[in-house]
């Protein structure tokens, strides 16, 4: 048991892993011949106490596995604050370059429950005459369901990668204007990166929390040019999600147009218009979007976090009435061959939204790849370390072979006798 207990604990939490079969040898190598000498260590899964490698999952989802998911969240709050004040290979300088933090959302497919606010951040009363808890179930849900464009919800979701897309294509066109540039001479003078993540509002439809950055024309390693201001940015901002749209499909004689909605909001960071006068300082901004790329339709549907094989399993899912409608118009129209190419039957649990969580442009920082590695090769020079081998003399053969995944009832129990591993809770440190 003790050996089984030790085996648990480097999984650091993770409470679904990858198990493997298979086996790694070390081999002493001459660096003079080039000739394989006697084998230094060697390691069977069949050996260990589990019966297999265990090895973490690594999976997003708070609602998958909480330790992998802080991992990730605290990778993606390095990545974005690496681009709003510099570190991971990115200069000091991009904290001066202008950059503001921008929210779009979804438009209105019919009034749903809400907590309407007032200029003074005072909570009105819901269109219902009901003074809505900020928990309250009810919130998101439309009012009338029977008339709620359920069919447009799903596809806006569909649709909203590209729009961004297509935005981000506009936003640059609309700096150029406002610099008196074409849009060839504008990458002469200046870029645009961002980094940004989905999150779905209450009512299901998927809104973008982004941070967007005004570089010179080698990215974050240049300075902005004279004319480059957050004010430029903002308005820019706006007159491009103002015109951004995507043509839909066609659905019985219904033609689809997608744009954002009207609520759009663009805060300068390190500005004093944040709620309550505060500053939107970039520990704000990189803790507010990291929280959100370790989520999915957990807002919308509860614990909804695989896809469905058959819409039989929606009777059996604890979620609300509108979710499930949700669900239920995504899988009906993932039938139609015009709109196959949408998959919105494997997407149909992500209410057919089937971009990416987390992405941000190239130039904007490092990459989480990049982070992963890092902390791979810490960990290979520490295990080195301590077997006291030289990895210039060493040569390594390894074969590995998918087993299953999760833990034993047995290892279950003993996994949860583990103290918490370390930073699953709390602000994010130093990775």
């Amino acid at each position: 048991m003790p050996a089984l207990l030790r085996q648990l604990s480097t999984l650091g939490g993770c409470t679904n892993p990858i198990r493997l079969d298979g086996h790694r040898t070390e081999y002493a190598v001459d660096t003079r011949t080039g000739e394989i000498g006697a084998v230094l260590h060697h390691l069977d899964s069949a050996r260990l106490p589990a019966g297999h490698l265990l090895v973490r999952c690594n999976n997003r989802r708070t609602t998958r596995c909480a330790a992998c998911a802080e991992t990730y969240r605290r990778d993606t709050f390095h990545l974005i604050t690496a681009g709003l004040r510099g570190g991971k290979g990115v200069p000091e300088r991009v904290a001066t370059h202008p950059r503001v933090f921008a929210t779009f959302t979804a438009p209105g497919f019919g009034p749903v429950h809400n907590r309407p606010t007032g200029s003074a951040g005072s909570v009105r009363r819901c269109r219902c005459g009901v003074l809505h808890d900020q928990d309250d179930p009810a919130l998101g849900t439309p009012l009338a369901p029977e008339s709620y464009d359920y069919e447009a919800a799903v596809l806006w979701n569909a649709h909203a990668g590209l729009l961004w897309r297509r935005f981000s294509i506009y936003l640059r066109r609309e700096i150029a204007k406002r610099a008196g540039l074409s849009q060839r001479r504008f990458r002469e003078h200046a870029r645009v990166s961002f980094a940004k993540v989905a999150e779905y509002q209450k009512r299901g439809a998927v809104h973008f929390h982004a941070v967007i950055r005004l570089d010179g024309p080698a990215g974050g390693d240049s300075p902005p040019p004279a004319w480059a201001t957050a004010e430029l940015l903002t308005d820019a901002i706006r007159a491009a999600a103002a015109t951004a749209c995507v043509d839909g499909p066609v659905v019985d004689g219904r033609a689809h147009t997608f744009t954002f909605g009207r609520q759009l909001d663009v805060r300068t960071i390190r500005s004093a218009d944040f709620t309550g006068g505060q500053e939107l300082t970039e520990r704000a901004v990189a803790a507010y979007i990291a929280k959100y790329a370790t989520k999915g339709t957990e807002t919308a549907t509860g614990a909804l976090d695989r896809p469905l094989k058959f819409l039989a399993e929606l009777a059996q899912l604890d979620i609300s009435d509108h979710a499930r409608r949700l669900i239920r118009t995504a899988w009906t129209l993932g039938a139609r061959k015009d709109l196959e190419h949408l998959r919105l039957r494997s997407w149909a649990h992500m209410l057919g939204f089937r971009g990416h969580f987390s992405t941000k442009s190239r130039r904007y920082s490092t990459t989480l790849g990049a982070l992963r590695d890092a902390r791979a090769a810490w960990r290979r020079a520490q295990a080195m370390a301590a077997a006291e081998t030289d990895p210039d003399t060493t040569l390594v053969l390894a074969h590995w072979i998918y087993a299953g995944t999760g833990l034993t009832d047995a290892e279950a129990w003993l996994a949860a006798s583990l103290e918490p591993a370390p930073g699953t809770e709390g602000e994010p440190t130093q990775a």
